[in-house]
Formats: structure tokens, C-alpha cells, sequence
């Protein structure tokens, strides 16, 4: 292994998020009944042709992957972050818990209405998707991944969707020259979340309603 020094200029600490720059997406669901939800969602990342989503079991978005298996996820650049914000402290459950009230949260029914974005169909599931976004990548949930050391996803606090992706779409102006399936790294400007904080590739964009709330809250 070599020398190893005896300065190290690192403080241990504990965080109560680990959020140090993830992308976000706006996730759509629909319930058993078809009622479509949209959710903002900043535990994705991708291998291949798959993606790995980690949301609240209990969430609305939750249920829906339960019990339907498909879902929409749709991407927005930092231009849109006003979109993201205005879904913040949301919940498309019809019960607020005493926990997320005490955070702001309330219970929104129709998403769309209330983030002033539109419905367009899907190719491949049922879920729509948002219209004023620039990337959608429609999937079916191939396995679900319970994270609380429970056997069955339905009992589980948070749970892992392994969602296979079965189309992309992107708005033409992302697409590089010359090839068809390309995006051009150019001109795609993700938003992404720092602890709470909205950041595009530079600075920060905008001020988060979700940095109302204290980190520590998460760590419950």
C-alpha cells in the first residue's frame, strides 16, 4: 500500500442526506384507476438500457409502481426548474401525514394543473408524459428492491424500482448533428439537486422550496 500519512485533513461527519449532486426527474405514475401523478425525484441513476429509481413505498409514486409497474421518467433542464419547484412540499396522497404537514407539504390532486405542464401519451405504458420537458424515458418496472432489510416491497419503508427503459424521447433541438440516437452533451443543461439546492452545470439556478425544510428531517 506505500507510506500511508498521518495528516489526513478530512472531518468525519454525519449527514442526514447524501445528496451531493444528483439529477432530477419529474416521475408520472398512474394508480389502478388511471389517475396520473407526478412526483419530483432525485434518486435515479442509470446502467445501459436500465434504471434504478429509489422512492418512498408509501408515497403515491410508491403505490403506483406497486401496483401498476410503469412509469415515465421525464427529465428537465435547468430552464425548467421553475416546473420542478412548484411540485415541491406535493403529494398526490389524499392523507397528509402529521409529519410532512409539520413540513409544509399538502395534498395536491391533479399535478398537472397545479405545475402548469401538460399531458401527452406515452408509446410504450400508460403513464403520460410532460409535454415542456425535454427527455422522457418511458419504462416497466422490472423488479422491485425493498431497502429495509424486509423480504416483500409492500412492507417496505423505501424501495429500489429496477425500471427497464422501452423508449426515449428527446426534443430535436438535443440532438447532435449528423446522428440519429445521439445526444448532443452540448446542449443538454440537466438540472441537478445539491443538498436541496438546485444547481445546472455552473452555479445555482434558483432558490428550492424544499430547503425550507431542515436536513435534519430526512435522518426520521
Amino acid at each position: 500500500m506505500g507510506n500511508v500519512t498521518s495528516i489526513d485533513p478530512h472531518t468525519a461527519i454525519s449527514p442526514a442526506i447524501l445528496y451531493f449532486g444528483t439529477p432530477v426527474a419529474l416521475l408520472t405514475t398512474v394508480d389502478a384507476e388511471g389517475h396520473a401523478n407526478i412526483a419530483p425525484n432525485s434518486s435515479v441513476w442509470w446502467l445501459g438500457q436500465t434504471a434504478v429509481v429509489g422512492v418512498s413505498a408509501s408515497s403515491q409514486t410508491g403505490r403506483n409502481l406497486l401496483a401498476t409497474g410503469e412509469v415515465v421518467i421525464n427529465l428537465p433542464s435547468q430552464n425548467e426548474v421553475d416546473i420542478v419547484d412548484r411540485l415541491a412540499l406535493t403529494t398526490g396522497r389524499p392523507e397528509v401525514s402529521a409529519r410532512k404537514h409539520a413540513a409544509g407539504y399538502r395534498s395536491i390532486r391533479d399535478k398537472f394543473a397545479h405545475a402548469r405542464v401538460s399531458p401527452v401519451a406515452a408509446e410504450t405504458v400508460t403513464p403520460p408524459r410532460i409535454a415542456e420537458l425535454p427527455v422522457h424515458l418511458e419504462g416497466t418496472v422490472r423488479t422491485l428492491h425493498p431497502l429495509d432489510g424486509v423480504s416483500d416491497p409492500a412492507e417496505a419503508r423505501v424501495i429500489a424500482a429496477e425500471v427497464a427503459i422501452t423508449r426515449v424521447h428527446v426534443r430535436e433541438s438535443l440532438r447532435m448533428p449528423g446522428y440519429p440516437n445521439r445526444i448532443d452533451p452540448e446542449r443538454w443543461q440537466p438540472l441537478l439537486l445539491s443538498f436541496q439546492r438546485f444547481f445546472g452545470r455552473g452555479g445555482e439556478v434558483m432558490p428550492s422550496r424544499l430547503a425550507s425544510i431542515d436536513e435534519e428531517w430526512y435522518r426520521g
